[in-house]
């Protein structure tokens, strides 16, 4: 299981999430509109669910049903 940034990072991109990963997964370019969360480097620590002011990481499982489409999109971020 990863953890997936979703809808609420847009426009936002906070780094608090990026600050507290152990692992560095949390990438991000000047020009993306959100941060986006490795799902071959997450360690599914958690740290970044509660370090992010605007409630936008959820545990993939937990994704709400209006942003499922967040999963393919973090995992595609990585495929370019």
């Amino acid at each position: 299981m990863t953890y997936v940034i979703t809808q609420p990072c847009i426009g936002e991109k906070d780094a608090s999430c990026v600050d507290v990963c152990p692992v560095d997964c949390i990438h991000a370019t000047e020009e993306d509109e959100q941060y986006y969360i490795d799902p071959n480097e997450c360690i599914d620590c958690g740290a970044c669910e509660p370090a992010c002011p605007f409630t936008a990481i959820f545990e993939e499982s937990a994704v709400p049903a209006q942003w499922k489409h967040f999963i393919q999109i973090n995992a595609d971020y990585f495929k370019r």
